[in-house]
């Protein structure tokens, strides 16, 4: 047991653009923030 912590990316569309599941909080913020700039170019 725990806690499981899951992130996602929603899409100016409104749509679910990638989903991040069983996240370690060291570097995350930086992946997402990656995944952000692929999408918005």
């Amino acid at each position: 047991m725990g806690i499981e912590r899951s992130t996602f990316l929603v899409s100016p569309d409104h749509k679910i653009a990638y989903t991040w599941t069983k996240v370690k909080t060291k570097g995350h913020a930086q992946a997402v923030l990656k995944q952000l700039q692929v999408l918005v170019s």
